[in-house]
């Protein structure tokens, strides 16, 4: 998968048509900052942030009926067999970007990352089981007892790879950069179980055929790739027929996203720069941080939020079951777990990292947002109040994750300064 020739070089050219003119050479370097400006882990958490705050906004104000108009406004394909509502586009079209970028990373932490080394990978790996494991429990705990609904068992589980490192990014600067990794490779186990998670708890009837299909695409994808064809035009078009089948199949359509993603190589050959996972990856990553998480964000996170929405939540057990266990569960889950492996296990934590770091990366690790609301939807289909309670409880715990992490954080970083034993992430 080749990008096509830069803007600026001998093949390209410029709005009238002239090649390397410096009208084109100053495009491409403004093309390239945007880029480079979304690839920052900051901008992905700024930008969900904002986007999440003007859905809250326009959910709350006299516009609440538009905002819901064109949220609900069904966009239909035909001929695809597609008739879906903006909203659900953004959720099941747009997020297959966001998925599809966390397959490639995916991949490479698999193959050449933190996560081929059993060692190395062991306390991250044993602190995401924890910090997914523990929440659902804790969920199940207070919503069962309750007479509540266990379908919202999944909601508290996930973390938001990309508010959670935009977070640390903007208070991490004198800390220690083995908690970035320690993070980050939660992070992405977190996202392989959460996509599973998806894959086998909110499968609906499979349709066989489609599901075939969809198979039959994915290894086309990869003997093509395997085969070093090259050219968007081949893979692109491939790509939304697997999406199109899966969405057909009755398994969620993201996990074509994760699939795509994990199929590309990500060992350079000789003569490379750069594997194709890592390229298509960072080509990608503008897109989805850019455009498809804060487009999802915008119609998952319009939620009515009021005095009167705050009090029903707290008398209902799966709101309370969700703010306990992303708040609660994923501190004492993530924490936990690294605790008692390194202290009964062979497993060793960083000697760069104390357990304050860890304890700001387990606060962290209990800012939901993005895949947390996709589940909240998927769980509570049925009951439209619910999953505004739900997704109104997975926004306010995710902002109390954040600030409490940020605080913590921030003076481990200031102690660290004195100490002089700071280090930049």
């Amino acid at each position: 998968m080749n990008a096509s020739p830069s803007p600026g070089s001998p093949g390209s050219t410029d709005s009238s048509g002239s090649p390397g003119s410096p009208g084109s050479s100053a495009t491409a370097r403004d093309r390239r900052s945007v880029a480079e400006f979304l690839r920052l882990e900051v901008t992905g958490g700024m930008l969900l942030l904002a986007a999440a705050a003007l859905a809250l906004f326009l959910a709350n104000s006299p516009w609440s009926a538009g905002y819901a108009t064109v949220r609900d406004h069904h966009l239909e394909i035909p001929f695809l067999g597609l008739d879906l509502s903006v909203g659900h586009w953004a959720a099941d079209g747009l997020l297959a970007v966001f998925f599809f970028v966390a397959g490639t990373e995916l991949k490479r932490e698999l193959t050449v990352g933190e996560l081929r080394r059993p060692a190395a990978a062991a306390l991250p790996v044993v602190a995401a089981v924890g910090g997914m494991v523990t929440p659902a429990l804790i969920y199940l705990a207070v919503a069962l007892p309750s007479g509540g609904a266990s379908d919202g068992w999944a909601v508290p589980m996930a973390t938001d790879i990309a508010f959670a490192l935009g977070v640390l990014a903007v208070v991490g600067r004198r800390l220690p950069s083995a908690l970035r990794t320690f993070l980050l490779t939660l992070a992405i186990v977190d996202d392989l179980i959460a996509i599973l998670v998806i894959a086998v708890f909110f499968t609906s009837e499979l349709d066989v055929l489609a599901l075939a299909g969809a198979a039959a695409g994915l290894l086309l994808f990869r003997l093509l790739h395997a085969r070093g064809v090259r050219g968007w035009y081949w893979y692109v078009p491939l790509a939304l027929a697997v999406w199109t089948l899966t969405y057909h199949s009755g398994v969620h359509a993201t996990v074509a996203g994760v699939a795509l993603g994990m199929l590309l190589r990500a060992t350079p050959r000789d003569g490379e720069e750069s594997s194709p996972a890592e390229r298509v990856g960072h080509l990608v990553h503008p897109f989805s941080a850019g455009l498809a998480v804060p487009l999802f964000a915008l119609f998952a996170a319009g939620v009515p939020v009021s005095p009167a929405t705050l009090g029903e939540m707290a008398g209902e057990p799966e709101a309370l079951g969700v703010v306990l266990g992303l708040f609660l569960g994923k501190l004492l889950g993530v924490f936990g777990a690294t605790y008692l492996t390194a202290r009964f296990a062979r497993a060793r934590l960083d000697p760069r990292l104390g357990w304050p770091d860890v304890a700001g990366g387990a606060l962290l690790a209990g800012i939901g947002f993005t895949v947390a609301l996709l589940i909240a939807e998927l769980a509570f289909a049925d009951d439209p109040a619910m999953t505004e309670h739900v997704k109104a409880a997975v926004l306010l715990t995710s902002l109390l994750a954040a600030g409490s992490a940020a605080l913590v954080l921030t003076l481990r970083g200031r102690r660290l300064a004195r100490s002089g034993d700071s280090a930049s992430p």
